[in-house]
């Protein structure tokens, strides 16, 4: 028999002196429980009885709450717009080209724990986000999870600067080549950026929802064959993203086949392994070889970011010099013009406990 644990949905109480939030449920950990009889964890929470419990809710916002469906993060597709946290950079990334000046902000959350584990994040990540999007002046797609491993507080992570970067802590997201936009804790936010879009009263917002679903990354390693993008010339593919070693690299193999797909109209770019760090085709030989082949270096761009970004250019026009400059001209921050001094030492760069850690041991 299947295992029965439901907790009882509540209808939210109204307060005209506090702000109004919608929670779009979409599945994933934050909204799952575990099934006893198989030991599984499954996606079964609605929106109501996430509120049934955590009621502190209640305290932040008038909440609104609409189930749009459960799906898990590996079944995801352009038709969904949210779920679980293993692909919340891609969702998060899409959004920020998808979606530009809102006025309001657009939070994503999530938890790595489900929410019937007593080690869950849920309760805690919902009501910073919560407070996030009602209280906030910060209007920007953001990822809002646990910043130390403990329920301290919340970062708010830019949605182009974000990646889920361990498996299964609690403090998986992290902000790559930048710091974190703000910390918040249910009741405070504290800025950690000061260069965020803010909050409007207008409800002006440039939406342009589209995607070209045929675009790949290809993940370089040693002695790849050519075959790998042959395949993606042979199956029209109209878009290619490289992550490639060090500075932006492949090896000489691949020359002839990223040849070909350049003259086939394909759009090839590089992005880096390292996530830190810019493509520097400049400095060898083989990366100017590349660039002559029609490869482009996207500066600091995220791969995954560089995928979707992609994806969104190529729906709206596949000329080869408008791809490129839309590409490369930085819309939601995908783009920083330099990295912070400290930050891939520190991995947040300023964030107050790290850097108290940093001078306890090196003096």
């Amino acid at each position: 028999k299947e295992a029965i644990y439901k907790i009882p949905e509540k209808e939210f109480p109204v307060s005209e002196n506090k702000p109004n939030v919608t929670l779009l449920g979409t599945g994933g950990t934050i909204a799952s429980r575990l099934d006893y009889r198989t030991g599984a964890v499954i996606p079964a929470f609605t929106p109501g009885e996430l509120y049934g419990a955590v009621p502190e809710l209640a305290d932040i916002c008038n909440l609104e709450t609409i189930k749009l469906f459960g799906v898990f993060s590996e079944n995801m597709g352009p038709m969904q717009i949210g779920h679980g946290t293993d692909t919340m950079h891609h969702t998060s990334a899409i959004l920020s080209f998808m979606i530009q000046d809102s006025p309001i902000p657009i939070v994503m959350v999530g938890s790595q724990r489900s929410s019937d584990r007593p080690s869950s994040d849920a309760a805690f990540n919902l009501r910073c986000a919560t407070f996030t999007a009602g209280h906030s002046d910060i209007a920007e797609i953001m990822v809002c999870m646990f910043g130390p491993t403990s329920d301290e507080y919340n970062l708010l992570h830019r949605g182009t600067r974000v990646r889920k970067m361990h498996s299964s802590y609690r403090s998986t997201f992290r902000t790559i080549g930048d710091v974190p936009i703000a910390m918040v804790t249910p009741d405070k936010m504290t800025p950690i950026k000061t260069d965020y879009k803010k909050r409007r009263n207008d409800r002006k917002v440039n939406v342009n929802a589209v995607f070209e679903e045929m675009v790949a990354i290809v993940y370089y390693y040693p002695n790849m064959r050519p075959d790998i993008i042959e395949s993606l010339i042979d199956n029209g593919y109209k878009g290619i993203v490289i992550a490639g070693t060090g500075l932006g690299h492949v090896n000489k193999p691949l020359y002839p086949a990223l040849k070909k797909a350049h003259e086939k109209g394909i759009a090839i770019f590089m992005t880096v392994q390292t996530l830190w760090g810019y493509v520097q085709m400049y400095v060898y030989d083989t990366g100017r070889d590349m660039m002559e082949l029609g490869v482009v270096p996207t500066e600091n761009m995220l791969p995954e970011v560089a995928y979707v970004k992609l994806g969104w250019i190529l729906a709206q026009t596949t000329d080869p010099a408008e791809v490129t400059k839309m590409m490369l001209t930085p819309i939601a921050g995908e783009i920083t013009e330099r990295e912070p001094f400290d930050g891939y030492l520190i991995l947040q760069g300023g964030i107050p406990e790290v850097e108290k850690f940093i001078r306890q041991y090196h003096r």
